[in-house]
């Protein structure tokens, strides 16, 4: 069976091309993929080279991740389903997780379709909801598994480093939770897509010390303190604002670097969390997050491209040039 694929081939060099997928099983759903969403952080470090998995670092003597067809999320129209399949039927819209593919470094893909799916990883949408708000729908889950992760009572202070899609996604569980937020970025148009009335607040760090404005907030600590973009600094940083017996939420990807001291955490006695993946539970909870309005996920895309023109999407990305912050693919 052929699909047509976004394939990373070398570092930097991205084609849309056919490749060759196995043909569907009893367990297996076919969804033709009407939008998938790109991870720009996850798939930009396996774009790069820098990742062999989803949270493996390429160390040298690993083998070359190429080619490889990256992403973990699409929505589309299920077109068959296998004797066994349960979930969902012909014609249903539908989630999907990794498509199944051959004579790649991977046989798991995301931007592919048609794409062949087990029933365990796909997930049918909601009514009344147009179905790109659940196409980044595994990015989404992150930041709500960020914002979810600690214990927190209404009124408490929170901080989240980063204005990428994880780092608004986080802000806004937090928000749902109660939480007093502040949002630490460097994009003021980003910024600006967090609606931040009182008591939450926005720090572009290029123009204002977060840490200091940080601590006249909350001047008893913050309970929660998240890093969505993958730095040692910020976490040790983090340090310093925090309330004795906070929480902390490692979210970003810190490669080979990603030693931390434990004696620092233990002088206000902080835990650390290091969510990671997706699980059903949070998957479906996401889906109801979107649904009822806590997770805004339309006003985040900032562009969108046919899936043919996936190379000049990851352009646009990779320059900077644009406002650029969700980007969905149109098959």
């Amino acid at each position: 069976m052929k699909a047509d694929a976004v394939v990373f081939t070398a570092p930097n060099e991205v084609v849309f091309s056919q490749v060759d997928c196995p043909e569907p099983e009893a367990d297996d759903v076919v969804i033709d993929v009407k939008h998938s969403w790109i991870s720009n952080g996850t798939e930009g470090s396996f774009l790069r080279g820098e990742r062999i998995d989803g949270d493996t670092p390429y160390r040298e003597g690993d083998p070359w991740p190429f080619p490889i067809i990256a992403g973990y999320q699409k929505v589309g129209v299920v077109d068959w389903v296998g004797e066994n399949v349960t979930k969902c039927k012909a014609g249903d819209w539908v989630f999907g997780l990794f498509g199944q593919v051959e004579g790649l470094y991977d046989s798991r893909a995301g931007h592919v379709s048609p794409a062949i799916t087990n029933q365990n990883q796909v997930w049918l949408l909601p009514e009344g909801v147009d179905p790109v708000a659940f196409s980044g729908l595994v990015l989404t889950q992150v930041g709500y598994n960020c914002g979810a992760r600690c214990e927190l009572q209404p009124g408490d202070g929170a901080i989240v480093i980063g204005d990428g899609l994880v780092g608004l996604w986080t802000a806004q569980t937090l928000v749902s939770r109660g939480a007093q937020v502040m949002l630490v970025g460097r994009h003021a148009y980003r910024l600006q897509k967090f609606i931040h009335e009182e008591p939450h607040s926005v720090v572009n760090s290029r123009e204002e010390n977060w840490i200091e404005l940080a601590k006249e907030r909350f001047p008893e600590g913050a309970q929660v303190g998240v890093d969505t973009v993958g730095s040692l600094k910020i976490m040790n940083d983090f340090f310093s604002v925090m309330k004795r017996g906070g929480h902390l939420v490692s979210a970003g990807f810190y490669g080979t670097e990603d030693a931390l001291s434990l004696q620092p955490l233990r002088y206000k006695e902080l835990t650390i969390q290091l969510p990671s993946g997706a699980t059903g539970d949070r998957l479906d909870t996401t889906i109801d997050y979107i649904a009822s309005g806590k997770l805004g996920t339309l006003p985040l895309i900032t562009h969108r491209f046919p899936a043919a023109q996936a190379s000049k999407a990851w352009d646009v990305i990779k320059a900077k040039s644009e406002e650029v912050l969700g980007v969905v693919l149109d098959w």
